[in-house]
């Protein structure tokens, strides 16, 4: 390490010291530490205001020496989003990284460790995970073990509780970043040596899928683009947080059709009061929107997926569905449609949800994989 840094270092070492001593440092009292000129010293806070490392806290007044605070360098945090939502006994986590490299650490390690998630998979830097209700105990430690893992996930009082134990860099994370991420309502951790365990509380918020087809013509429009519109709107609402926006590839043999008779489907976790206020702003929306007279949206809640309305799914990418089909399967899942013919493919499309881009995206792969049970979810 060349001089100079090892000089920055050490200074900004006893400024943050200070900062936390006495709430502020003064050049004067640096220099009387380190025997360094004042002037140098001042230089050196000069360079550090500007490199946003050292802020001014009060300005020189008459004998009053001006007053500086040394701030971290580091992110504040690097988790944007951490949420929740709950569908019977299981409950998906979602947590939004600011680093895809980040967001990859977490989906290896917590895949390594399993405890208490079913399923783990990562969309660029939303990192999704399926948990069932209770505790799993996990042996975190370093390579070939796990650095992270959550062993435990519990509903109480309208929260969700994310119980992870941690080493080294996620238990950095977990004791000075999750908390500022959007949608932590609180973190609590103790240490065990090392290792750390927490408890990360969120909003226990209702899954809510909106598909959406037949929003354009030949000429005018695409769905995919008005989807994104209507996601990017509600996520504008409060109690609403965006999960992501999705596109399905259905018959491709269907006549007539546009050019690829893709469907798209929109994802959010919602407080359950919020509901009824979102189906309201999403037909709103898609009516006033939408270039074809055939639009159709659908929108149900929760995440499980029963095999029968999964099957629907199928269906729409290998046949011809009729409208009176739809309308029976939507009644039968609790599904609520609303709109012209296009609501047979946006069923489809919330039949569809769970499902990788590229099974989504390619009609000859099979849908029919991670399914509840027949019958599931039956209103």
């Amino acid at each position: 390490m060349s001089r100079v840094l090892e000089r920055r270092k050490q200074l900004l070492r006893l400024m943050r010291q200070a900062t936390l001593d006495t709430g502020y440092f003064t050049v004067a009292g640096i220099a009387e530490v380190t025997g360094i000129p004042r002037s140098t010293i001042q230089d050196w806070v000069n360079r550090l205001i500007e490199e946003g490392c050292v802020s001014l806290l009060e300005e020189q007044r008459g004998r009053h020496a001006a007053r500086y605070v040394a701030s971290s360098v580091m992110p504040e945090t690097a988790c944007r989003r951490v949420f929740t939502t709950i569908d019977g006994e299981e409950v998906e986590i979602y947590h939004e990284c600011m680093s895809g490299g980040c967001a990859a650490f977490c989906e290896f390690h917590h895949t390594r460790a399993g405890g208490a998630l079913q399923t783990v998979w990562r969309d660029g830097t939303l990192l999704r995970e399926r948990a069932h209700l209770g505790r799993q105990e996990v042996a975190v430690g370093l390579d070939p073990a796990p650095a992270v893992g959550i062993v435990g996930v519990f509903h109480e009082d309208d929260c969700i509780r994310q119980q992870i134990r941690c080493i080294g860099g996620p238990a950095y994370s977990l004791t000075d970043m999750m908390s500022f991420a959007e949608g932590v309502c609180g973190v609590t951790v103790y240490r065990e040596g090392p290792l750390v365990e927490g408890e990360v509380v969120t909003r226990a918020l209702a899954y809510v899928a909106i598909g959406i087809d037949d929003t354009d013509t030949a000429t005018e429009g695409a769905t995919f683009a008005l989807a994104l519109a209507l996601l990017q709107n509600l996520a504008k609402l409060d109690g609403v947080m965006p999960i992501g926006h999705r596109v399905a590839m259905l018959n491709p043999r269907l006549e007539p059709r546009t050019a690829g008779n893709s469907c798209s489907c929109i994802e959010l976790a919602v407080e359950p009061r919020m509901i009824p206020r979102i189906e309201e702003a999403a037909v709103r929306f898609v009516a006033g929107e939408a270039a074809s007279h055939e639009w159709g949206i659908a929108l149900r809640e929760g995440f499980r997926v029963p095999r029968d309305l999964r099957a629907y799914g199928k269906g729409a990418r290998e046949s011809v569905i009729d409208l009176e089909m739809a309308e029976a399967t939507a009644r039968h899942f609790g599904v609520h449609l609303h709109g012209g013919r296009g609501v047979i493919g946006a069923l489809a499309a919330i039949s569809l949800i769970g499902l990788p881009h590229d099974v989504l995206l390619d009609p000859g792969k099979d849908v029919c994989r991670g399914l509840e049970p027949a019958g599931h979810g039956d209103q």
